[in-house]
């Protein structure tokens, strides 16, 4: 279950970190134990994944929303969209019913 207050705090905090890849993932060469790769600063590794460290509990899926075509998001903004997720069965599928929504996929509009 997602609630919206989380979608709201999701939503704030990709406001104000901006959005790319590394404010989801945190498979990034900036992210290790052992501190940052060659080239990336300690503010940096720092600022990656936020998402998913701060909401642990919510699986996380980046994508252009172009690649979403039909599908009506939860939350929209002129930089992205958020659109929920339902893991329950073998195959994810989106939804819009917060009671069995288990992710978020953040889809970034650029513009044409």
């Amino acid at each position: 279950m997602i609630t919206t207050e989380q979608v709201n705090a999701i939503t704030a905090k990709i406001e104000t970190m901006g959005l790319d890849d590394a404010t989801v993932y945190e498979t990034h060469p900036c992210v290790s134990p052992y501190g940052p790769a060659d080239g990336c600063s300690n503010s940096l590794q720092a600022n990656l994944s936020e998402l998913r460290q701060q909401f642990p509990d919510i699986h996380f899926t980046y994508c252009m929303d172009d690649d979403l075509p039909n599908n009506t998001p939860v939350f929209e903004h002129k930089d992205f969209n958020l659109y929920l997720i339902d893991g329950r069965e073998h195959c994810l599928c989106l939804t819009n019913d917060y009671d069995v929504a288990t992710g978020i996929v953040v889809a970034e509009i650029i513009p044409d």
